[in-house]
């Protein structure tokens, strides 16, 4: 079974007690270069669903090619 997790290491820099939707970070693929920074929930939860979905198209493209 092909393996579709992705591996992230999220730091926050900033966030407001009363508001936890409030973050201020950035996100690194592991094995991946650059870093992609949010300043919002919305921001990190886009940024860690593309993640996902950009891994996964990769693999479904690598097991066409070998098939």
């Amino acid at each position: 079974m092909p393996d579709f997790s992705v591996d992230c290491i999220i730091r926050i820099y900033r966030f407001k007690e009363d508001n936890p939707r409030h973050l201020v970070g950035v996100v690194e693929e592991v094995g991946a270069k650059g870093k992609k920074a949010f300043t919002n929930y919305d921001e990190l939860w886009e940024i860690l669903n593309a993640a996902g979905s950009f891994r996964r198209r990769v693999q479904r493209a690598k097991k066409s090619q070998s098939s």
